[in-house]
């Protein structure tokens, strides 16, 4: 008489099929393929060197600096590199520590406060009434190994405040240039910290340009 399979030696009970079922599945999400090394993120601060600081001038206009805009493309945090064939290549593993625009911003106003042109430097919500108002964009901010250079563009509309209306002053566009540790290079050897070394000196270069440009506007408004 033979045994049901059920309770034959050696047959595989229904338990037993899950089981290997599950040992199969197991497996299957084990990845044969040798995995990545890691690469830590390297983030960058874009905090370019302030001139000498001057004390406020005390009869000087009250500047509001609106939230700085950014063109297309400038919001991520990835340092811009220019690529061989002029393609703008984002650094995933390099960044700065903040979105660009936010720290442009900040630097705006740091060096403006630092010029001693102004009574005052306000944010938006500021209770102080502005005389002057600064609406700016960063326009341009990426490494160019092929060219040498980082590059920082800041277009900027300068206004009156009148009461209830705002009379434009003028329209400015700088572009501030800064050489490249190494000259011109691959870009695919770039060294991270060289292009955002060269961006920050390029984004002073830039501020500097934007202050003369303003006081401009301002002593010709008198």
């Amino acid at each position: 008489m033979t045994a049901p399979d059920h309770i034959r030696p050696g047959a595989a009970t229904p338990r037993d099929r899950r089981w290997v079922l599950l040992g199969l599945a197991g497996l299957g999400g084990c990845s044969v393929l040798p995995s990545r090394p890691y690469q830590e993120s390297q983030r960058f601060a874009l905090a370019p060197e302030m001139p000498p600081s001057r004390p406020p001038a005390r009869r000087g206009p009250v500047l509001l600096l609106r939230t700085l805009r950014s063109a297309p493309g400038l919001n991520a945090r990835g340092l811009r590199i220019l690529g061989p064939n002029s393609e703008v290549i984002t650094e995933f593993w390099s960044e700065w520590v903040a979105p660009p625009a936010d720290l442009v911003e900040e630097a705006i106003r740091r060096w403006l406060t630092a010029s001693g042109r102004f009574s005052a430097v306000t944010s938006p919500g500021s209770r102080l009434p502005a005389d002057l108002v600064l609406e700016a964009e960063l326009t341009r901010l990426q490494a160019e190994p092929a060219a040498g250079v980082g590059r920082a563009g800041i277009a900027a509309l300068i206004l009156a405040e009148g009461g209830r209306s705002s009379r434009v002053l003028g329209q400015v566009q700088v572009e501030g240039v800064a050489p490249l540790a190494g000259g011109q290079q691959d870009p695919t050897r770039l060294a991270a910290a060289d292009a955002a070394a060269a961006m920050t000196a390029a984004l002073a270069d830039a501020l500097r340009q934007l202050e003369a440009a303003v006081a401009q506007v301002m002593s010709g408004s008198r």
